[in-house]
Formats: C-alpha cells, structure tokens, sequence
C-alpha cells in the first residue's frame, strides 16, 4: 500500500514541536491574500450547485487533511475546472466524475488551482471533481482582523481551534470559488475531531459518528452559504439549546457552545437569544434560517458572522447599553451579509452599514431614543470622511476594509449606519422599513419559505428606494457614498432671518431637508434647491437640526479627531520611549 505524498509530509510535521507554524505562517501568496476582485473567465462561467467537504483536524501538528467533492454546472462550454485553494495544501489527488487524473492534469503554483478537463463539458451539464489535500494551513496573526487558522488551548490545556477567512477567503482551508457570488447551492460538512472534542458548525447537525480510534465526526449541511461564512470550531464545548417561537408561526431551534465553567454567563448569553431575534423579526422580517438554527459558538477570536454559526470570543463583556454588543452584530450579519449578500466588495456597506446601524436601533427598541441617540453620537464621531465608501468598480475585500490600499475602511460601518440613519429621516419609517425589506428579501411580504438568499449592490438599494419612495434620492447617495466630504451646513443669521444653504461635494444640489428649533417650536425646511430660510425673532434662541437627524460636517467633531489622534500619538511615543 503506497503511503499518500500528503501522508508523507504530514507524519514529517509531526517530528517537532519547531515546525508548527508561527502566525502569519505559511506565507501565503498574493493571490490567496485576495479575496473578490476580477472573476477569472473559467471560473465565471461555473455555478457552484453543491460542496461535500471532509476534515480531518489534527492539533498536534496543527494540520488538516481533507477532501472535497465540488459539484459544479457549466454556464458556458468548459475545458478547465479553477479553483481557489491555498498552495500551502499540497493536492494528493483529483478525480472527475470518477476518473482519477494524472498529476501533470493540473497546476497550483499561486493558490488558484487549475485543472485540464478530461473532456469539455457542454453548457447546462455538471462536472463533479473530487479532490484530496492536506497541510498546515496559514495561521491568523490577529483573528478575525485578519484571516486564517487559529490554534489555541482552553485554560485545563484542551485544543481550542476556529477558522476566520472573510478577509483572505474560503481558499485558505477549502478548494472554493473565493468572490461573494461564488455561493454553492448547498455544502455537507464531516469534521473529524480527536476524542473529547466537539466541531459544531454550520446548517443543521446530521449526526455525530464514533470512529474505531475514539475520534468523533461531525456531519453538518448548510444551504446556501456565504463564501466566507463555512467554518470549523473545534473544542471541549458545553452546550445550551432551546426553541423560539417566531412571531411568524415557525418555530426555530437555538443553540450556544461554550467552554466548560463558564455556566453562569453562558446562560446570561444565552438568554438574549430570544428578545434579540424577536427585535429582528420584528423590525426587519422572519429569521432567514430558521429551519436550520440559530447557533453562536465561543472561539479563541473576537468574532464573526459565520453562518448559522456565528462565532463570539467578546468574552462576556458588560456594556452601558445592556446587550452584548458584538453578539447582536454578528447576529445581524445573518440579514445583512448572509441572507442579503453584497454582489461585489465594493457593496459592502451593505452588510455593515446595516449591521452596524442594528445596534442603536436595538437600543431604541429597548429603551427608547436617548439610548439611540447616545449610540448613534458614538458611532457619529468614529467617521473618518478619508474615501468614499463605493467607488464604482470591482475590488477585493482589502481594497474596502483597509484604508492603507485606498478603501474606505471603518466607514464602510459609521458612515454606513449615520448614512442610513438619514435616510429613515429622509423618507419615514414606513418607507425605510419597506425599502430593507426588499433588500433583503427581494419582497415585502417575506414568510419563511416563500425566500432565499440573495445578492443586493448599491445600484439596486438606489432603485429599490426609487421604487419604494417614487422618487430619485441619485443626489443623496452620490453624495454620501460617491464622495469623501460630508455635506457642510451653512448658516447665515440676521435679527429677524435664519438662512441655512447646503455646500455638498460635487457642487450638486443637495436639496436634503433640515429641522430647526426656532424658540420653543421646530420648523422642518424643505431645502429646494439646497436653500431655506425662516422668520426668527429679535433674541430667539435657535438650534439647528436638533435631534441629529442629518450627517453633515461637524467643525467640533473634526477639532476632537484631531486631538484624540494626537494624544493617541504622544501616547504611542512615550510607550516607545519607555
């Protein structure tokens, strides 16, 4: 029996401890490093139906093996099968449609896995390829900030190991189509974990087999899920589980993972679950994944909206709000992210400009509009105005998430909320509520079942408030999110005469209404043309826009950006002084 090249270099890897990879290692390759941007030719005429991937997850030598069973339908005639994988997974073996090929019949020099078909497959037909690898995947530095593999212990010394790979992509643990619209219909997962451990993930749990060597295996399926959003958690977790009944008539299962002696939070976690999911069935429309479940697992990062299974590492922090607040974003995600899905990096606002505006708005709902105002205020001074949040083209997540490659960065969230913030200003609650609807569901009427995932972009979210509204809002959103520069109010003060007009980058009208507090009375401008005015008394005190519907240029909040970055400067100084 001859001993797989795979085989070979894991049992190596396993000589000494000195070989386990550091963070940041294996290096990977730019084009692993990228995750979206241009769709190769073969692979844009794929559409990815269904994914069986199998693991093996082998802490000693912070390993894995796996294979994965690709079933794709060719759009267009195809001679060649690409795939995104990390070369750092060395391919032991491919097979089509059952046919093992030949070691020369593809090539992974870079991390984009090409493979010379056997035969063309004609548009409309499937081809299935089966594909064995292995190896030490890249390990993250600073997870989920970046992506990769995160090897860790629980404090009694159990393995405790998450996957993050929004940022770098699907390809750094499995062969995948790595750009938001490389979604497969469908992906069953076999996590094999050793003795004592569990691997919860995404869909639905199968089933759990006891392997002869005490190792166990976890069988999930999953419909439907983000590129970035399959992952692998593997621990000595606890488990709370339980039912909430929607108020649209299904009923969900609720699950949480969690490490051993920490019972007490965990059931105080545990316990947002329920009013957190009604806030968002009632706000915005059913669960999208309600015959699948809601599930949260503990991981050694911060966090992220993993699908079905969100992961949260915020460690049980206190906040003046009363919510946890990184479980109700990532919850969000499961809207906005993963049922409505960004076409293309440069929409990605989309997932967290909503998601971040979630969060106040929650507030609201709890509490009522001073904490939604204190909310929005923070958020309000974290806006860095330096890129605009969508540029036009098609990017990579970096080229958006990371300021230093020309992308927008945090605003993508902040401007993104008080972007949206004004909007439910603009056109009322009623519109705003219909126009999410419609993102994320493609319908106003959404029941569960009667929709599905799908992808939304900027110039849909304008045509959807076009159609909801009846009117073309195309100066509102050039300005907010075509542009850097916030719109700056001017004011203008005689005895009797306030005067404000809208200075908005671009030099285009800006005709956004404006509330002002005239005295004891407000007067809501209608700003035509960007221009307003109204009668004020001798005397009258007068407050412009006063309950911060509008975002707009602040001198003051410019002047504190200014000094809390000195400081934060001085600050980093002293430390390398000392």
């Amino acid at each position: 029996m001859m001993v797989s090249r795979v085989a070979l270099l894991l049992a190596g890897l396993s000589l000494t401890a000195a070989a386990l990879p550091q963070k940041g290692e294996p290096p990977i390759t730019a084009q692993t490093q990228k995750s979206g941007g241009a769709i190769d030719p073969d692979q844009a005429k794929l559409t990815f139906a269904a994914a069986d991937l199998a693991f093996e997850i082998l802490p000693e030598t912070q390993s894995l093996r796996g294979i994965a069973t690709l079933d794709f339908a060719a759009r267009a005639p195809l001679a060649r099968l690409v795939v995104d994988l990390d070369r750092n997974l060395p391919v032991e073996s491919i097979a089509i449609d059952g046919t093992d090929l030949r070691p020369d019949a593809w090539t992974n020099p870079e991390g984009q896995l090409r493979i010379t078909l056997p035969h063309t497959v004609p548009a409309g037909r499937h081809v299935i390829a089966r594909i064995v690898y292995g190896g030490q995947p890249h390990v993250a530095v600073k997870a989920p900030w970046d992506s990769g593999m995160v090897w860790s212990t629980t404090p009694d010394g159990a393995t405790w190991f998450a996957t993050t790979a929004e940022g770098i992509g699907c390809d750094l643990f499995w062969p995948c189509l790595d750009f938001p619209t490389g979604k497969p219909g469908v992906v069953t997962l076999h996590i094999t974990v050793p003795h004592g451990l569990k691997a919860p993930s995404n869909g639905v749990l199968l089933g759990v087999d006891t392997l002869a060597d005490g190792r166990t295996r976890w069988n999930w399926r999953v419909k439907r899920p983000t590129t970035y959003g399959i992952a692998l958690n593997v621990g000595p977790y606890e488990q709370l589980s339980g039912s909430y009944k929607s108020r649209f008539g299904n009923t969900i299962p609720l699950f949480y993972w969690y490490l051993p002696g920490e019972d007490a939070p965990a059931r105080a976690l545990f316990a947002e679950f329920a009013p957190t999911l009604d806030f968002f069935e009632s706000q915005i429309g059913p669960y999208p994944f309600g015959d699948e479940k809601v599930g949260v697992v503990e991981t050694p990062h911060k966090g992220m909206e993993h699908q079905t299974i969100n992961a949260y590492g915020n460690g049980y922090a206190k906040a003046p709000e009363g919510f946890d607040w990184l479980f109700q974003h990532e919850f969000a995600h499961e809207w906005f992210g993963n049922q409505l899905t960004a076409a293309d990096w440069d929409d990605y606002w989309l997932h967290e400009g909503y998601a971040e505006y979630m969060q106040p708005l929650y507030g609201r709902w709890r509490e009522g509009d001073a904490r939604y105002a204190v909310m929005m205020d923070d958020q309000r001074n974290k806006i860095a105005n330096l890129r605009p949040i969508v540029s036009g083209t098609v990017r990579t997540e970096e080229q958006v998430y990371e300021i230093a490659k020309g992308g927008p960065g945090q605003d993508i969230y902040y401007k993104g909320a008080w972007m949206l913030h004004t909007l439910r200003g603009l056109i009322g609650d009623r519109a705003f509520r219909d126009v999410t609807r419609l993102a994320v569901y493609g319908r106003l009427d959404p029941r569960p079942g009667n929709f599905v995932p799908r992808y939304g972009t900027t110039a849909e979210f304008e045509r959807i408030v076009r159609r909801v509204t009846g009117k073309d809002y195309g100066w509102f959103f050039d300005v907010y999110l075509r542009h850097a520069a916030l719109p700056d109010l001017i004011e203008t003060r005689t005895p009797t005469r306030l005067s404000v007009h809208w200075n908005a980058p671009g030099g285009r009208p800006f005709p956004l209404p404006v509330e002002v507090q005239v005295g004891g009375r407000v007067v809501r401008l209608p700003m035509s043309a960007g221009f307003g005015s109204v009668a004020v008394a001798p005397g009258t005190h007068v407050v412009v826009d006063p309950a911060a519907r509008v975002l707009r240029r602040s001198i003051a909040v410019e002047q504190y950006q200014a000094w809390r970055d000195d400081q934060g400067r001085k600050r980093a100084t002293t430390t390398a002084k000392d």
